[in-house]
């Protein structure tokens, strides 16, 4: 019995270090990159503004065309509409002296004889 008992207690004591708390070393910090120098911002950043200014007149001027281009066209379409009302007036015109011919052209003929 002896002997199962220091057996027991060198196996709880080799379970107790195998399983006790390991130590770990925490992962070093990742490097923090160094700021750009003033230097090599301050051109970008006016690059990039000279490319918005430019960018902003751009299309400002499409702006304009887009306008000029929709004036234009409603102007296009009255013109198209007057020209469709006179056409009409014009075929109505038509129409009437065809009609009046007609009724001259009739109305110079002879009579035909009555047939016995």
């Amino acid at each position: 019995m002896n002997k199962s008992l220091v057996l027991a207690a060198l196996v709880a004591a080799v379970a107790l270090a195998a399983c006790g708390e390991k130590k770990v070393d925490a992962p070093a910090p990742a490097p923090v990159a160094a700021p750009a120098p003033a230097a090599v911002v301050a051109p970008v950043v006016d690059a990039a503004a000279a490319a918005a200014s430019g960018a902003a007149v751009v299309a400002n001027t499409a702006a304009s065309a887009a306008t000029g281009a929709v004036d234009a066209a409603k102007g296009a379409m009255d013109a198209a509409k007057d020209a469709a009302g006179a056409a009409k007036d014009a075929a109505g015109a038509a129409g009437d002296a065809a009609k009046k011919a007609a009724d001259a052209a009739k109305a110079a003929m002879p009579a035909a004889p009555a047939k016995p």
